[in-house]
């Protein structure tokens, strides 16, 4: 007979969070699933996906393990990016991702998502990894991250992008080389001058 605490926390701990169909298959009845949530031995991250609460993220990250079980190759951009890297005091209640112009956008229950869309040369630019529990994700690096600030100060704010730059820049977590390559790349360097130009 299947124990199913055990084999619940098996496919929980390779890579931090599972989901209810993987658990059926494995031989874990739906309603043995809701008891270990109600006893506090699973932890329900969404419809369908849970961990334990021992592996539970740091508070504010559980959306992201839901991103990185839902979501193919999810690459955090802008505020999400911006919060990830202490560059705002601000938490955005949307996980903000960044997708091909041709791609399909991912439709999810929760968290909820702000979709950018971006060229195939600026979607792989000053990407990084972002170890979350046992998963890593994407988030675009500090220099990117502010340069698409400015690229797309229309959906956060140019008064958003001007402080992550000032933050950045201050703290040293980047350099006017990198800031001007990316800027470059997005086509953003003629408006970034005049403030990058005031920093130097």
């Amino acid at each position: 007979m299947v124990d199913p605490y055990a084999t619940a926390r098996e496919l929980i701990q390779r890579t931090g969070t599972a989901r209810s169909r993987d658990m059926v298959r494995a031989g874990v009845a739906r309603a043995q699933l809701s008891r270990l949530v109600a006893s506090g031995d699973l932890l329900r991250l969404s419809r369908g996906i849970y961990t334990l609460p021992d592996l539970a993220p740091a508070e504010g990250r559980e959306g992201l393990l839901v991103i990185a079980e839902r979501l193919a190759t999810p690459r955090l951009c802008l505020l999400s990016a911006l919060s990830l890297h202490g560059l705002t005091t601000q938490a955005p209640f949307e996980v903000w991702i960044a997708i091909g112009n041709k791609d399909r956008a991912p439709r999810i229950d929760w968290p909820p998502l702000r979709v950018v869309r971006m060229s195939e040369k600026t979607l792989g630019a000053g990407l990084e990894p972002l170890p979350i529990g046992h998963v890593t994700l994407r988030v675009t690096g500090v220099a990117k991250t502010v340069v698409d600030c400015f690229k797309y100060r229309n959906l956060v704010g140019l008064d958003v992008a001007i402080e992550a730059l000032r933050e950045a820049l201050g703290a040293g977590l980047t350099t006017m080389d990198e800031l001007w390559m990316y800027a470059r790349l997005c086509r953003v360097a003629r408006l970034m001058r005049p403030y990058l130009e005031a920093l130097a």
